[in-house]
């Protein structure tokens, strides 16, 4: 197939060359690297890069992935499709994922879904919000067995689910205190001076706009109706799409951006259609796909596989502290973690054209 790569060179589209490269995927299509910025220069696989607003050459791709974000797609989607381009468009941003024209792909929870389209002659794909993607991965089994009534969802966001640039400040931030504290000190006067510097105007902030070292940010996205922030409100948006619900299951919580480089975390509360046996419960999350990961209610069990540190890089995505609650025997915490950039982000479009390539 004829391939174009917008974003190529940004954090998702490198993890997604990355994850390419790995698989064998890039000899296997004839590409076309596009460029908002060099176009003609030199690209991937001894490529000169395209122009990325070049509408002709992208109207000669019969699929093109795009990484670059919702300002890219917003200005030349609508334009290249008023054309008359016919081909696959698979879109890492958030533009598209509640087009009516368009679907949310994650391929091992909803090929189902994926393959419905296809047939309907569906052209447009769209990654799901990370969380989202991660949540339905390690939750899948409960939802595909009908046994989910509500879930709140409490995330812990890493700093480059925001971009590249803010995950440099993180430990920008992180170096500036380092550099000017003095480790023999009191912890009560590291604890006050580590403040200080916080609170100073000097303070490394311009991609948060706020310190997220040694602290958190509970607000990510923007302002929506209701209180929430946008992404939250894709919680239970994006999940029932992604699903094809009828009626809607309730998705909510609180995203909170906190000190992590990289991978998400999220606490979860599921209110049960039933009672159901923890074994039960424990089987429906294990055999929904090859990726997730049973973790003991165990604290060293835990502190060794449920953390970032663990699974950074790894298409895994492990769950535990699985557990029924004092709120009443309907009612389940869990906690899991994930790669954003991979399973979030990178993976499902890496997925989607390799489904394409099977149906030629």
């Amino acid at each position: 197939m004829k391939v174009g790569f917008v974003g190529w060179r940004g954090m998702v589209g490198s993890v997604l060359m990355q994850r390419m490269e790995v698989e064998g995927d890039l000899p296997k299509h004839d590409w076309t690297f596009f460029s908002t910025s060099n176009a003609g220069g030199q690209g991937p696989m001894s490529s000169v890069l395209a122009d990325a607003e070049d509408l002709e050459v992208l109207s000669s791709q019969e699929v093109i992935i795009t990484c670059q974000g919702g300002d890219y797609t917003k200005s030349v989607y609508g334009t290249l499709r008023a054309k008359g381009w016919k081909g696959h468009w698979i879109d890492a941003a958030s533009s598209l994922r509640m087009d009516s024209k368009a679907l949310i792909i994650l391929d091992p929870v909803n090929r189902d879904q994926i393959d419905r389209a296809l047939e309907n002659g569906t052209k447009t794909w769209a990654g799901g919000n990370c969380t989202v993607s991660l949540m339905l991965m390690g939750l899948g089994g409960l939802f595909d067995h009908g046994a989910v009534e509500w879930v709140t969802s409490m995330t812990y966001q890493a700093a480059s689910g925001a971009g590249a640039a803010n995950m440099k400040e993180l430990v920008a931030q992180a170096g500036y205190v380092e550099a000017k504290t003095d480790g023999s000190a009191t912890a009560l006067d590291l604890e006050s001076r580590v403040s200080e510097l916080l609170r100073s105007d000097e303070f490394p902030t311009q991609s948060f706009g706020h310190p997220l070292a040694y602290s958190l940010l509970p607000y990510i996205d923007s302002e929506v109706e209701g209180g929430q922030s946008r992404e939250e409100w894709k919680g239970m948006a994006e999940t029932n799409k992604i699903l094809g619900m009828d009626s809607h299951i309730p998705i909510d919580g609180i995203c909170v951006r906190v000190g992590s480089l990289r991978c998400h975390s999220q606490a979860f509360t599921i209110k049960l259609k039933e009672d159901l046996p923890l074994d039960e419960i424990e089987g429906m999350i294990k055999e929904a796909n090859n990726w997730v990961r049973w973790v003991p209610n165990e604290k060293e069990a835990t502190l060794k596989n449920l953390t970032p540190t663990a699974v950074s890089g790894t298409l895994d995505v492990p769950v535990g502290r699985v557990r029924k609650m004092n709120l009443g025997p309907q009612y389940l915490s869990a906690f899991s973690v994930g790669d954003q950039l991979l399973w979030g982000a990178a993976e499902p479009l890496r997925r989607m054209l390799g489904i394409l390539e099977e149906r030629q």
